[in-house]
């Protein structure tokens, strides 16, 4: 009996000091679900978990089922107190009563949340949007991609609950006017990234009050957007802390937006696919402005030639990994081996796909 108690004894012992400095080295390492299930394991598992504040910071539910009901009880607990990231991209079940049940209780205040991410929860509307924000007024990054039915009342509700948005993901936002985007303009002077991918209704006048009042924009993407013209391409100029531009598709970009963007000294990827108007005169504008330049994609425009290469050679030749030149006939020199004797450092040879 004795050597029973004993063995027992030394079994909480290691349980109550060992067990806590193994979940201390371990838990940083562990994906959120991971951890969620080992809390059920043992008593002194769940304390040494819940314990570490670190772990609870993010609220992983993407693609999950019954998202809804998930994140309700998740945020009942103590330990979801200081969140800073809630991923619900993809997630299934999550709709607008459920944002409006945590609003309603008035007990749910995620002062400390940073990052909200809602792609392509398609069961939001306008509605939910007003009643998510309203739950995190301190946040910086929200994205909202592919959800298609949300309107310019959407950004209302955003700018009015979000004062210190500097991170916007509305790609897919088709319904989304000049008016949402004026919002933007006038709200976040201090915006660093903005992805308007396929927001279709967008026009050349909104872009430019965007470009000009959001000057702090590092990133910007605007795939699959075919009606801007030359008239808002050259306000992106102006952008001097940019490193980020996706300009796939560009239909109506021409040499002389594209000499304007060249004085975008700072960037170092630039996605040109698809824009037909370009030829070799903007390319080399582009190699003479931005030295930095890591990635480049030139695919499908029928209008460069050698001449570019030779240009971007010259001054990009330390810097640029990728480049996809696919598509590009007037090109000639573009096997691998040419490319890499311009290039040495090139490791990717394709973006577009």
């Amino acid at each position: 009996m004795a050597a029973a108690a004993a063995a027992a004894a030394a079994d909480e012992a290691w349980c109550r000091e060992t067990v806590p400095r193994v979940m201390e080295l371990v838990s940083p390492r562990l994906p959120q679900r991971d951890a969620c299930v080992l809390l059920s394991v043992s008593p002194w598992c769940h304390r040494a978990l819940a314990a570490n504040p670190k772990l609870w910071e993010v609220l992983d539910l993407h693609e999950m089922k019954k998202a809804g009901e998930r994140l309700i009880s998740a945020l009942s607990l103590a330990r979801y107190r200081h969140l800073k990231v809630v991923n619900l991209e993809f997630a299934q079940d999550i709709e607008d009563r459920h944002f409006l049940r945590l609003k309603e209780t008035g007990a749910i205040l995620l002062e400390e949340l940073e990052f909200l991410n809602l792609n392509a929860c398609q069961k939001i509307s306008d509605t939910g949007i007003g009643a998510a924000t309203s739950l995190c007024p301190n946040l910086r990054a929200l994205s909202i991609y592919w959800i298609v039915g949300l309107t310019d009342a959407s950004i209302e509700h955003v700018v009015k609950n979000c004062k210190q948005i500097i991170d916007l993901n509305m790609s897919g936002c088709k319904n989304i006017s000049d008016r949402g985007i004026q919002l933007v303009a006038d709200n976040y002077q201090g915006l660093q990234k903005l992805d308007i991918t396929r927001c279709i209704k967008l026009t050349d006048d909104a872009l430019q009050k965007v470009l000009e009042k959001c000057s702090a924009l590092e990133s910007l993407n605007m795939y699959a957007l075919s009606s801007f013209t030359d008239k808002a391409y050259t306000k992106i100029g102006y952008l001097g802390n940019l490193t980020f531009l996706d300009l796939c598709g560009a239909q109506n970009l021409t040499d002389d937006g594209l000499s304007s963007i060249s004085r975008c000294g700072s960037l170092t990827y630039l996605n040109l696919s698809w824009c037909v108007r370009v030829t070799d005169v903007g390319v080399v504008a582009i190699a003479q402005g931005c030295r930095s330049l890591e990635l480049l994609s030139l695919f499908g425009i029928l209008g460069v030639t050698d001449a570019c290469l030779e240009a971007l050679s010259k001054s990009c030749s330390n810097s640029l990994t990728t480049l996809d030149v696919n598509g590009c006939t007037g090109i000639k020199r573009r096997s691998r081996d040419e490319l890499i004797q311009l290039f040495p450092r090139l490791s990717c040879f394709k973006v577009h796909s």
